[in-house]
This record gives C-alpha cells, sequence and structure tokens, in this order.
C-alpha cells in the first residue's frame, strides 16, 4: 500500500515537473530566444535575446559615463574595505556585506554555471563571461551606490535596495512592489532550487546519498539558520565564505601552476572559439555570447537587483564608498573564481563529453587532475559554496518581505516557503531548476536594469562629488543631503 501511494506521488510530481518545463521554456524562450538576428562577416547571423538587448549597451553606456570606472578607481575599491563601521549597532559593516554579497555570488553560478556555458557555447564562452564582468562592475556599482542613497531607518539598521529607489526615487510604488515580488520568487524560491539541486547531485555522485535524504537535511539545516536572522546568517557566512573561497582559489592555482604549461593554449582557444572564423560560420559565436551573458550573470549577479539589498545595509559615510565595495565583488567572482573553474575545466579536457552534466562534470575534471578525492572535494566544497548562496538569498528576500509587509505572520510563512523550496529542488530535475532560475533571473533584471538607467544620473553626481573630495585631499569623504537639493527631500538617511 505504501508502496503504491510512493509510486503515485512520483508520478505526480513527474507530470507536474513536465508540465512546468513546457511553460518555463515558452517564458524563456521570450527572455532568452533568438528575438532578433545580426549578420555576420562570412554569413551565418548572431543571435541576440532581449536580456542580450537590454544587458550589454547599458553596462557599456555606464562604463563609459564612470570613465572605465572598474579599472580606474580599483585602488580605491580595495582602500574602501577598510571602513570603520558607523555609530548604527545592527548595521552590517563594509566587510560583511561583500561577505554576505559574495555568498550569493560563489555558488552554483562558478562551479556549475561555468561548466553549463563552456557545454553549450564552447571555450570561447569564458571571454564573453569577461566582458559581462567587466561591463557588469559599472552596473554593480550605479546600483549599490543608489541603494546607499535611498536607503531608509529599519530596526536599529538601515534597510534598502532596488523596491526602495523605484519607490523613493522613480517615485513608482507599484514598480517597488512588482520589483520585491521578483526578487522573493528568484532568490528566495528558484535560485534556492538551483542550489540545492546540485548539494544533491554532488553528494550523490561522491557518497552515493539518495536526493530525497539529503533534501530533508539540507532543508533541516536550513530552517534552522534562517529563523535565526540576518546577524546569525551573516556570522555564519563570514566563517564559510573566506575558507571556501580561498580554497578553491588556493586549489584551481595549484592546477594551474601544474598545467602551466598548458595555459597559452587555453587562453588561445578561448580567444579563438570567441572571434574565431570558424565559429562566425557555425553560429558558435552566437551561442558563446549567450551562454557567456547568461551564465556571467547568473554568477556574478550584476545589474540583476539583488546585491544593493544588501548593499544598503552598510553604515558608511558616502554612497559610493559602498558601489566600490560591490564592484569589487563582481571582479573577484568572474575574473577570479569563475576564470579558476574554466581552466579546470579546460585543462581536464571534459567539457566535450556527453557522459555528465551540471555539477557532475565539474567533479569529472577534478578528478582528471587530482584523482578519485576530486569528486569527494567538489562535493564538500559545493556544499559551502551553495548552502552560503542559500542562507545569502534568503535574506535578500526577507529585505523584500518586509517592503511588502510589516505584518508578523509573513517572514515565518516565507521562511517556510524558502524551505518547501530547498527541498523541491533536491527533487526537481536538473533542467528545470535552472529554466526556472534563468527565467527567474531575466525577468528581476529586466524590471531593474529600466530603474538604474532612469536614476544613474544620481550615482554619477555621487561619483563626482566623491572624486572632488578625494581630490581636495580629504581621506574620509562624507555625503550629507544637503549636497543634492533636488532630492533632498527623498533622502531619509544623510
Amino acid at each position: 500500500f505504501i508502496y503504491k501511494i510512493k509510486k503515485k506521488l512520483y508520478t505526480t510530481f513527474r507530470r507536474i515537473q513536465i508540465n512546468m518545463v513546457k511553460l518555463i521554456e515558452t517564458v524563456y524562450n521570450f527572455l532568452w530566444g533568438d528575438l532578433l538576428t545580426a549578420p555576420l562577416p562570412g554569413g551565418g547571423t548572431l543571435p541576440l535575446s532581449l536580456l542580450v538587448i537590454l544587458l550589454i549597451p547599458t553596462g557599456f553606456y555606464f562604463t563609459i559615463r564612470t570613465r572605465f570606472l572598474p579599472i580606474r578607481l580599483f585602488k580605491d575599491m580595495v582602500g574602501a574595505l577598510f571602513e570603520k563601521k558607523g555609530d548604527e549597532k545592527s548595521a552590517l559593516s563594509v566587510i560583511q556585506t561583500l561577505i554576505v554579497s559574495t555568498a550569493t555570488r560563489v555558488g552554483m553560478g562558478n562551479l556549475v554555471g561555468v561548466v553549463a556555458a563552456i557545454s553549450a557555447g564552447g571555450a570561447g564562452a569564458v571571454f564573453w563571461m569577461w566582458v559581462i564582468a567587466l561591463f557588469g562592475a559599472s552596473s554593480a556599482f550605479i546600483e549599490s551606490t543608489l541603494a546607499q542613497l535611498y536607503k531608509v531607518h529599519g530596526h536599529n539598521s538601515f534597510v534598502g535596495g532596488p523596491a526602495y529607489y523605484m519607490k523613493k526615487g522613480l517615485k513608482q510604488p507599484w514598480m517597488g512592489v512588482l520589483f520585491a515580488f521578483l526578487l522573493i520568487f528568484t532568490f528566495g524560491f528558484a535560485f534556492n532550487s538551483v542550489q540545492s539541486n546540485t548539494i544533491c547531485a554532488a553528494f550523490e555522485e561522491a557518497f552515493n546519498i539518495p536526493p530525497s535524504l539529503m533534501g530533508v537535511i539540507l532543508t533541516s539545516l536550513t530552517l534552522i539558520i534562517i529563523f535565526g536572522g540576518i546577524q546569525r546568517i551573516a556570522k555564519v557566512s563570514s566563517i564559510i565564505v573566506p575558507v571556501m573561497a580561498l580554497g578553491y582559489i588556493f586549489l584551481s592555482l595549484f592546477i594551474v601552476i601544474v598545467n602551466a604549461k598548458h595555459l597559452p593554449e587555453v587562453i588561445e582557444l578561448i580567444i579563438a572559439n570567441a572571434f574565431g572564423w570558424e565559429q562566425a560560420l557555425s553560429g558558435g559565436i552566437g551561442m558563446a555570447l549567450m551562454q557567456g551573458i547568461k551564465r556571467g550573470l547568473f554568477s556574478n549577479e550584476a545589474g540583476m537587483g539583488s546585491a544593493p539589498n544588501v548593499a544598503a545595509s552598510a553604515d558608511v559615510t558616502h554612497p559610493v564608498k559602498q558601489g566600490l565595495i560591490q564592484t569589487l565583488g563582481v571582479f573577484t567572482d568572474t575574473l577570479v573564481i569563475c576564470t579558476c573553474t574554466a581552466f579546470i575545466i579546460l585543462f581536464s579536457g571534459v567539457a566535450s563529453t556527453k557522459e555528465a552534466n551540471g555539477i557532475k562534470l565539474t567533479q569529472m575534471a577534478l578528478n582528471n587532475e587530482i584523482g578519485n578525492i576530486g569528486t569527494i572535494y567538489v562535493a564538500v566544497a559545493i556544499l559551502f559554496f551553495a548552502y552560503s548562496s542559500i542562507l545569502g538569498n534568503y535574506y535578500y528576500g526577507e529585505a523584500n518581505v518586509r517592503y511588502i509587509t510589516h505584518r508578523k505572520w509573513a517572514i515565518p510563512i516565507y521562511r517556510i516557503a524558502v524551505g518547501g523550496m530547498v527541498m523541491f529542488g533536491a527533487l526537481a530535475s536538473l533542467e528545470l531548476a535552472w529554466s526556472l532560475a534563468d527565467m527567474a533571473m531575466g525577468f528581476m533584471t529586466i524590471c531593474n536594469l529600466i530603474a538604474i538607467t532612469l536614476l544613474g544620473k544620481y550615482a554619477f553626481r555621487l561619483l563626482e562629488d566623491y572624486r572632488i573630495q578625494k581630490r581636495n585631499g580629504v581621506k574620509n569623504p562624507v555625503f550629507t543631503k544637503d549636497r543634492m537639493k533636488d532630492i533632498e527631500n527623498d533622502l531619509e538617511c544623510w
């Protein structure tokens, strides 16, 4: 009798998955499909999706307007790390905001997203991930600076993010509510399903633990931590993130050093696949471009509107300082950690195999480099990477639940729903989990890009104010709202 019930539940769950995949694919094609095509030299076409049309020009515009800020002010980015915390006891420090935002960035995009990009788009996708990181870093600066500018006082802390600058800056409360719902669904539900799905796949490969059992364990651990609030999340992440990031970077550097003689070949392969005539004629450049942008966005979240939610929580003397910190976070994620993963995959030569996908392909690559312990190492590493991402994703969603409503019952319900989606991810297929994440990410990004494009002029003015103070010898620039009298009444915390 119990067996029949389990079989019936499994059949029902699979049917729901199939129907969901069909619906999601329809919406996904609208966001990431071939909306337009541009001709390529020598024949062939370059597919241009709605997200590509929006992301590339926006990032390019911000990069030009800030005069290549990610490169020009790199020293200031590093210096902003040492910003002292203000008087707000419960506010996050600069370092804590970087850690929490990095916790969400450093995860599936680094270990799985890079693999997916190379598998579908070839080695050239890595080059386009670098490009989207460079342009995206400027978008990250704009959105996080705006989040600081329009932040408000919370309970012994600060709160803010895109929902707040849409309401206070654009004077469009409905847009703020829409974005809040999109973020809650994207991070609290869709992205956490991907994290859970990958952890369970990795542990099944390494230790033969059934996804259902691992899902129960992961869900229980998640609920214990998130019911403890943001301070507990920041405390746990501050331990996990540095250890996992440094450990993975050191291992990657070791593999790069061991394979140093092949490094020129790998870099040449990346560049050749990004621009080669063979790829142009076969449409490979378009696929590399699409995959690089899609997985680059998933990895560093630049312009998506996620990092500003935690950026607003920092207690700093000038909004630009937090913008610089989040720009540094994009660099750390894509140009360092994603590149490490790409080199491991390309050194190993497993990218062309059809025997595995997702995290299992990463495990195969490490097995080729360091032996069978690679599978176990990736499983343990992915637990730390993805679990810290689950906690960071949860916090982004909580901040936006509080924006929509202050009713006490809302947060416990949201926390339980997050636990449910972690369990859902453990049981869902890889394709369903990733398609759901890509779809949700697309809508959220479109909404945020519209807002920061319209409000970007204020971030440019803040940057100029910061640079003027620096040129005048002020070591610690300070911003007060009387410096922007035209919007002074909209600013609560300055």
